[in-house]
């Protein structure tokens, strides 16, 4: 199953090849339900539910139906912190994250 800040890939379809994101990797940022936030989703949702994932070569993220993006890998090495705060997360290769606190 992939979860915020795993490496994925976008898969090929008419829609991402004219967009110029088929084959692209990029990192899942979030997910939303667009029925609620109205977000432009790339490809048609069977479920109420889409996926955004940041291409860091474009500085930009795209919100995708779930059936378009499959997953690489859990990014691990990955690290997520929280601004004032002394502590770190290092994502695993299992997906799991480990706390490294008293970070310098």
């Amino acid at each position: 199953m992939m979860g915020f800040a795993d490496r994925v890939r976008i898969k090929r379809t008419e829609e991402t090849e004219r967009l110029g994101l088929a084959g692209r990797e990029g990192q899942v940022f979030g997910y939303t339900t667009p029925s609620v936030t109205d977000v432009a989703v790339v490809g048609i949702l069977a479920d109420d539910y889409a996926v955004n994932v940041h291409f860091k070569e474009l500085a930009e993220g795209f919100w995708f139906a779930d059936h378009l993006v499959e997953q690489i890998d859990h990014a691990p090495g990955t690290v997520m912190s929280l601004e004032g705060q002394n502590t770190a997360w290092v994502r695993l290769p299992n997906g799991g994250w480990q706390e490294k606190s008293s970070l310098g």
